[in-house]
Protein backbone atom coordinates (compact mmCIF):
# COMPACT_ATOMS: atom_id res chain seq x y z
CA UNK A 1 0.00 0.00 0.00
CA UNK A 2 1.10 2.98 -1.04
CA UNK A 3 2.60 5.39 2.34
CA UNK A 4 0.05 8.08 0.97
CA UNK A 5 -2.86 6.22 1.87
CA UNK A 6 -1.85 5.00 5.11
CA UNK A 7 -2.95 7.70 7.39
CA UNK A 8 -6.51 7.83 5.46
CA UNK A 9 -7.08 3.92 5.56
CA UNK A 10 -5.87 4.05 9.46
CA UNK A 11 -8.99 6.65 9.84
CA UNK A 12 -11.36 4.69 7.76
CA UNK A 13 -10.63 1.53 9.78
CA UNK A 14 -10.92 3.54 12.77
CA UNK A 15 -14.33 5.04 12.14
CA UNK A 16 -15.87 1.38 11.08
CA UNK A 17 -14.88 -0.12 14.37
CA UNK A 18 -16.27 3.73 16.62
CA UNK A 19 -19.78 3.12 14.12
CA UNK A 20 -19.50 -0.40 14.91
CA UNK A 21 -19.65 0.08 18.39
CA UNK A 22 -22.33 2.81 18.35
CA UNK A 23 -24.45 1.05 16.26
CA UNK A 24 -24.47 -1.93 18.92
CA UNK A 25 -24.83 0.55 21.71
CA UNK A 26 -27.96 1.73 19.95
CA UNK A 27 -32.36 0.08 20.28
CA UNK A 28 -35.12 0.90 21.73
CA UNK A 29 -33.74 -0.94 25.09
CA UNK A 30 -31.03 0.45 26.48
CA UNK A 31 -28.23 -0.79 27.90
CA UNK A 32 -24.93 0.84 29.52
CA UNK A 33 -21.92 0.64 27.70
CA UNK A 34 -20.54 -1.30 30.36
CA UNK A 35 -22.59 -4.03 29.80
CA UNK A 36 -22.23 -3.92 26.33
CA UNK A 37 -18.72 -4.80 26.65
CA UNK A 38 -18.99 -7.84 29.11
CA UNK A 39 -21.75 -9.16 26.92
CA UNK A 40 -19.32 -9.44 23.66
CA UNK A 41 -16.90 -11.24 26.25
CA UNK A 42 -19.89 -13.55 27.39
CA UNK A 43 -19.69 -12.51 30.85
CA UNK A 44 -23.20 -10.08 30.85
CA UNK A 45 -25.76 -11.81 33.78
CA UNK A 46 -28.68 -10.39 32.25
CA UNK A 47 -30.08 -12.73 29.97
CA UNK A 48 -32.66 -9.94 28.53
CA UNK A 49 -29.36 -7.51 27.36
CA UNK A 50 -27.23 -10.58 26.04
CA UNK A 51 -29.91 -12.02 24.20
CA UNK A 52 -31.02 -8.40 22.72
CA UNK A 53 -26.66 -7.85 21.97
CA UNK A 54 -25.91 -11.19 20.90
CA UNK A 55 -29.08 -12.30 18.93
CA UNK A 56 -30.15 -9.17 17.52
CA UNK A 57 -27.92 -6.04 17.20
CA UNK A 58 -24.64 -8.15 16.29
CA UNK A 59 -26.28 -9.96 13.31
CA UNK A 60 -27.88 -6.34 12.20
CA UNK A 61 -24.14 -4.71 12.89
CA UNK A 62 -22.50 -7.44 10.53
CA UNK A 63 -25.24 -6.90 8.32
CA UNK A 64 -25.04 -3.02 7.72
CA UNK A 65 -21.32 -3.99 7.09
CA UNK A 66 -22.01 -6.25 4.21
CA UNK A 67 -24.97 -4.58 2.87
CA UNK A 68 -23.28 -1.00 2.26
CA UNK A 69 -19.71 -2.57 1.51
CA UNK A 70 -21.17 -5.02 -1.18
CA UNK A 71 -23.29 -2.28 -2.46
CA UNK A 72 -20.15 0.44 -2.50
CA UNK A 73 -18.32 -2.22 -4.44
CA UNK A 74 -20.42 -3.56 -7.21
CA UNK A 75 -21.37 0.26 -7.94
CA UNK A 76 -18.03 1.13 -8.66
CA UNK A 77 -17.67 -2.21 -10.56
CA UNK A 78 -20.53 -0.79 -12.60
CA UNK A 79 -18.87 2.73 -12.74
CA UNK A 80 -15.75 1.65 -13.87
CA UNK A 81 -17.26 -1.24 -16.59
CA UNK A 82 -19.85 1.47 -18.34
CA UNK A 83 -17.18 4.57 -17.61
CA UNK A 84 -20.28 6.57 -15.87
CA UNK A 85 -20.68 8.14 -12.98
CA UNK A 86 -24.12 8.12 -12.46
CA UNK A 87 -24.52 3.99 -12.97
CA UNK A 88 -25.62 1.83 -9.73
CA UNK A 89 -25.44 -2.24 -8.43
CA UNK A 90 -28.71 -2.03 -10.01
CA UNK A 91 -28.62 -1.07 -13.56
CA UNK A 92 -28.68 -4.54 -14.79
CA UNK A 93 -32.25 -4.69 -13.60
CA UNK A 94 -31.29 -7.40 -10.84
CA UNK A 95 -32.73 -4.79 -8.13
CA UNK A 96 -35.87 -4.93 -10.66
CA UNK A 97 -35.90 -8.82 -10.77
CA UNK A 98 -35.54 -9.94 -7.04
CA UNK A 99 -38.73 -7.50 -6.53
CA UNK A 100 -39.98 -9.10 -9.22
CA UNK A 101 -39.55 -12.88 -7.33
CA UNK A 102 -41.15 -11.45 -4.64
CA UNK A 103 -44.09 -9.74 -6.26
CA UNK A 104 -44.69 -12.87 -7.39
CA UNK A 105 -44.87 -14.89 -3.62
CA UNK A 106 -46.55 -11.82 -1.97
CA UNK A 107 -49.27 -10.25 -4.43
CA UNK A 108 -48.75 -13.51 -6.55
CA UNK A 109 -51.11 -14.58 -4.29
CA UNK A 110 -54.17 -12.85 -5.13
CA UNK A 111 -53.76 -13.35 -8.58
CA UNK A 112 -52.53 -17.23 -9.14
CA UNK A 113 -54.09 -18.63 -5.74
CA UNK A 114 -52.83 -21.08 -3.27
CA UNK A 115 -49.51 -22.46 -4.61
CA UNK A 116 -47.95 -18.85 -4.26
CA UNK A 117 -49.90 -18.40 -0.94
CA UNK A 118 -48.91 -22.01 0.79
CA UNK A 119 -45.09 -20.36 -0.02
CA UNK A 120 -45.51 -17.19 2.41
CA UNK A 121 -44.98 -19.89 5.24
CA UNK A 122 -41.70 -20.75 4.73
CA UNK A 123 -39.25 -17.93 6.10
CA UNK A 124 -37.03 -18.54 3.60
CA UNK A 125 -39.60 -17.97 0.78
CA UNK A 126 -38.82 -13.69 -0.07
CA UNK A 127 -34.78 -14.47 -0.15
CA UNK A 128 -35.66 -17.60 -2.25
CA UNK A 129 -37.69 -15.92 -4.83
CA UNK A 130 -35.92 -12.55 -4.77
CA UNK A 131 -32.66 -15.02 -5.10
CA UNK A 132 -34.22 -16.78 -8.11
CA UNK A 133 -35.33 -13.43 -9.55
CA UNK A 134 -31.94 -11.28 -9.68
CA UNK A 135 -30.37 -15.02 -11.04
CA UNK A 136 -33.68 -15.23 -14.37
CA UNK A 137 -32.54 -11.21 -14.88
CA UNK A 138 -28.65 -12.21 -14.85
CA UNK A 139 -28.97 -14.98 -16.50
CA UNK A 140 -30.93 -12.98 -19.75
CA UNK A 141 -27.86 -9.96 -19.18
CA UNK A 142 -25.19 -12.91 -19.28
CA UNK A 143 -26.45 -14.37 -22.62
CA UNK A 144 -27.26 -11.19 -24.28
CA UNK A 145 -23.48 -10.03 -22.87
CA UNK A 146 -21.85 -12.59 -25.31
CA UNK A 147 -23.86 -11.67 -28.16
CA UNK A 148 -23.24 -7.75 -28.00
CA UNK A 149 -20.10 -6.56 -28.07
CA UNK A 150 -21.10 -2.05 -27.21
CA UNK A 151 -20.94 -2.26 -23.08
CA UNK A 152 -23.24 0.47 -23.33
CA UNK A 153 -25.73 -2.06 -25.12
CA UNK A 154 -25.59 -3.92 -22.30
CA UNK A 155 -26.54 -1.24 -20.10
CA UNK A 156 -29.59 0.10 -22.08
CA UNK A 157 -31.16 -3.88 -22.39
CA UNK A 158 -30.27 -4.33 -18.44
CA UNK A 159 -32.41 -0.89 -17.88
CA UNK A 160 -35.21 -2.31 -20.16
CA UNK A 161 -35.21 -5.98 -18.25
CA UNK A 162 -35.75 -3.32 -15.19
CA UNK A 163 -38.64 -1.93 -17.13
CA UNK A 164 -40.31 -4.90 -17.97
CA UNK A 165 -40.44 -6.90 -14.64
CA UNK A 166 -41.58 -3.33 -13.29
CA UNK A 167 -44.37 -3.74 -15.54
CA UNK A 168 -45.36 -7.00 -14.36
CA UNK A 169 -44.87 -5.91 -10.38
CA UNK A 170 -47.51 -2.96 -11.15
CA UNK A 171 -49.97 -5.90 -12.88
CA UNK A 172 -49.46 -7.43 -9.87
CA UNK A 173 -50.12 -4.85 -7.59
CA UNK A 174 -53.52 -3.78 -9.51
CA UNK A 175 -54.80 -7.44 -8.41
CA UNK A 176 -53.57 -7.47 -5.01
CA UNK A 177 -55.28 -7.32 -1.82
CA UNK A 178 -54.24 -4.29 0.64
CA UNK A 179 -52.79 -6.72 3.14
CA UNK A 180 -50.58 -8.05 0.75
CA UNK A 181 -49.64 -4.54 -1.01
CA UNK A 182 -48.76 -3.67 2.97
CA UNK A 183 -46.34 -6.53 2.90
CA UNK A 184 -44.64 -5.84 -0.61
CA UNK A 185 -44.38 -2.12 0.32
CA UNK A 186 -42.90 -2.88 4.06
CA UNK A 187 -40.20 -5.54 2.03
CA UNK A 188 -39.30 -2.73 0.01
CA UNK A 189 -38.70 -0.88 3.19
CA UNK A 190 -35.09 -2.50 3.54
CA UNK A 191 -34.45 -4.02 7.04
CA UNK A 192 -31.15 -5.02 8.30
CA UNK A 193 -31.80 -6.36 11.60
CA UNK A 194 -34.26 -9.66 9.90
CA UNK A 195 -31.32 -12.14 9.70
CA UNK A 196 -30.40 -15.00 12.63
CA UNK A 197 -26.42 -16.26 12.98
CA UNK A 198 -27.28 -19.06 10.40
CA UNK A 199 -28.74 -16.52 7.55
CA UNK A 200 -25.99 -14.29 7.79
CA UNK A 201 -23.31 -16.83 7.37
CA UNK A 202 -25.23 -17.91 4.34
CA UNK A 203 -25.05 -14.29 3.07
CA UNK A 204 -21.54 -14.19 4.16
CA UNK A 205 -20.71 -16.79 2.15
CA UNK A 206 -22.00 -15.66 -1.22
CA UNK A 207 -20.67 -11.89 -0.83
CA UNK A 208 -17.24 -13.61 -0.13
CA UNK A 209 -17.86 -15.39 -3.92
CA UNK A 210 -18.16 -11.98 -5.21
CA UNK A 211 -15.63 -10.13 -3.44
CA UNK A 212 -13.07 -12.98 -4.63
CA UNK A 213 -14.76 -12.21 -8.24
CA UNK A 214 -13.92 -8.56 -7.62
CA UNK A 215 -10.49 -9.01 -5.92
CA UNK A 216 -9.59 -11.04 -9.46
CA UNK A 217 -10.85 -8.30 -11.92
CA UNK A 218 -9.07 -5.76 -10.08
CA UNK A 219 -6.16 -5.29 -13.04
CA UNK A 220 -9.09 -5.76 -15.70
CA UNK A 221 -10.76 -2.81 -14.36
CA UNK A 222 -7.84 -0.54 -14.10
CA UNK A 223 -7.50 -1.27 -18.01
CA UNK A 224 -10.95 -0.49 -18.79
CA UNK A 225 -10.41 2.91 -17.45
CA UNK A 226 -8.69 3.90 -20.51
CA UNK A 227 -11.36 2.18 -22.77
CA UNK A 228 -12.08 -0.72 -24.66
CA UNK A 229 -9.93 -0.46 -27.29
CA UNK A 230 -6.81 0.02 -25.30
CA UNK A 231 -8.13 -2.46 -23.20
CA UNK A 232 -7.86 -4.63 -26.27
CA UNK A 233 -4.89 -3.44 -26.93
CA UNK A 234 -3.14 -4.48 -23.76
CA UNK A 235 -4.34 -7.61 -24.41
CA UNK A 236 -7.60 -7.86 -22.15
CA UNK A 237 -10.19 -10.43 -23.02
CA UNK A 238 -12.75 -7.73 -22.92
CA UNK A 239 -15.83 -10.38 -23.48
CA UNK A 240 -14.51 -12.45 -20.79
CA UNK A 241 -13.92 -9.48 -18.24
CA UNK A 242 -16.73 -7.66 -18.77
CA UNK A 243 -19.06 -11.40 -17.54
CA UNK A 244 -16.74 -11.89 -14.58
CA UNK A 245 -17.84 -8.14 -13.34
CA UNK A 246 -21.18 -8.55 -13.95
CA UNK A 247 -21.30 -11.99 -12.37
CA UNK A 248 -19.28 -10.24 -9.35
CA UNK A 249 -21.80 -7.23 -9.07
CA UNK A 250 -25.12 -9.55 -9.67
CA UNK A 251 -23.86 -11.55 -6.80
CA UNK A 252 -23.32 -8.92 -4.39
CA UNK A 253 -26.28 -6.69 -5.56
CA UNK A 254 -28.71 -9.87 -5.83
CA UNK A 255 -27.86 -11.78 -2.97
CA UNK A 256 -28.06 -8.38 -0.73
CA UNK A 257 -31.38 -7.04 -2.08
CA UNK A 258 -32.50 -10.62 -1.46
CA UNK A 259 -31.56 -10.56 2.37
CA UNK A 260 -32.21 -6.79 3.15
CA UNK A 261 -34.33 -5.81 0.28
CA UNK A 262 -33.47 -3.04 -1.91
CA UNK A 263 -31.74 -0.96 -0.38
CA UNK A 264 -31.18 3.02 -2.52
CA UNK A 265 -27.93 5.32 -3.16
CA UNK A 266 -25.68 3.84 -1.14
CA UNK A 267 -24.29 1.82 -4.73
CA UNK A 268 -24.16 4.85 -6.14
CA UNK A 269 -22.92 7.62 -4.21
CA UNK A 270 -20.45 5.66 -1.86
CA UNK A 271 -17.71 5.09 -4.46
CA UNK A 272 -17.76 8.88 -5.68
CA UNK A 273 -17.56 9.85 -1.77
CA UNK A 274 -14.55 7.51 -1.91
CA UNK A 275 -12.45 8.95 -5.05
CA UNK A 276 -12.94 12.38 -3.51
CA UNK A 277 -11.15 11.67 -0.08
CA UNK A 278 -8.33 9.47 -2.07
CA UNK A 279 -8.33 11.25 -5.43
CA UNK A 280 -7.12 8.20 -7.42
CA UNK A 281 -8.61 5.58 -10.02
CA UNK A 282 -6.73 2.75 -8.96
CA UNK A 283 -8.90 -0.14 -7.49
CA UNK A 284 -6.23 -1.83 -5.71
CA UNK A 285 -7.07 1.56 -3.98
CA UNK A 286 -10.29 2.03 -4.24
CA UNK A 287 -11.70 -1.25 -3.44
CA UNK A 288 -10.62 -1.63 0.66
CA UNK A 289 -11.22 1.89 0.78
CA UNK A 290 -15.15 1.60 -0.49
CA UNK A 291 -15.23 -1.79 1.76
CA UNK A 292 -14.46 0.45 4.54
CA UNK A 293 -16.64 3.77 3.72
CA UNK A 294 -19.50 1.48 2.55
CA UNK A 295 -19.71 -0.46 5.42
CA UNK A 296 -18.89 3.16 7.87
CA UNK A 297 -21.82 4.89 5.90
CA UNK A 298 -24.60 2.11 6.45
CA UNK A 299 -23.62 1.75 9.83
CA UNK A 300 -24.67 5.44 10.30
CA UNK A 301 -27.64 5.12 8.73
CA UNK A 302 -28.63 2.54 10.45
CA UNK A 303 -27.87 3.95 13.66
CA UNK A 304 -30.09 6.88 12.64
CA UNK A 305 -32.80 4.99 11.47
CA UNK A 306 -33.23 3.16 14.84
CA UNK A 307 -34.69 6.52 16.72
CA UNK A 308 -32.66 6.04 19.65
CA UNK A 309 -34.60 5.08 22.79
CA UNK A 310 -37.63 5.07 20.92
CA UNK A 311 -39.86 2.28 19.58
CA UNK A 312 -40.46 2.81 16.20
CA UNK A 313 -37.20 2.34 13.94
CA UNK A 314 -37.16 4.47 10.31
CA UNK A 315 -36.97 2.48 7.09
CA UNK A 316 -33.22 2.04 6.36
CA UNK A 317 -33.79 2.72 2.81
CA UNK A 318 -36.34 6.14 3.25
CA UNK A 319 -32.41 7.37 5.42
CA UNK A 320 -30.10 6.11 2.58
CA UNK A 321 -31.99 8.41 0.09
CA UNK A 322 -32.01 11.36 2.58
CA UNK A 323 -28.07 10.79 2.71
CA UNK A 324 -27.38 9.23 -1.10
CA UNK A 325 -29.50 11.75 -2.80
CA UNK A 326 -27.63 15.36 -1.52
CA UNK A 327 -24.61 13.71 -2.43
CA UNK A 328 -25.73 12.61 -6.36
CA UNK A 329 -26.87 16.38 -6.61
CA UNK A 330 -23.68 17.50 -5.39
CA UNK A 331 -21.72 15.40 -8.04
CA UNK A 332 -23.84 16.79 -10.72
CA UNK A 333 -23.77 20.42 -9.89
CA UNK A 334 -19.68 20.51 -9.34
CA UNK A 335 -17.60 20.17 -12.44
CA UNK A 336 -14.70 18.69 -10.76
CA UNK A 337 -13.40 15.28 -12.74
CA UNK A 338 -14.68 12.23 -11.73
CA UNK A 339 -12.08 10.11 -13.05
CA UNK A 340 -14.05 8.77 -16.34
Amino acid sequence: MNTNYTYPFISLIALLIIFFFVNISLGSVSIPTLEIFKSLMGSIDNESWQYIIQDYRLPKAFTAILVGSGLGISGLLMQTLFRNPLAGPFVLGISSGASLGVALVILGSGLFGGVFASLLTSKWSVVVAASLGSFLVLLAVMIVSTRVRDTMAILIIGLMFGSITSAVVSVLSYFSSAEELQQYIFWGFGSLGNLSWSELFIFFLIYLAGILMTVISIKGLNTLLLGENYAKSMGLKLKQSRLLIIIATSLLAGTITAFAGPIAFIGLAIPHITRQIFHTSNHKILLPAVFLLGGIVMLICDSIAQLPNSDYTLPINAITSLVGAPVVIWLLTRKRKMFF
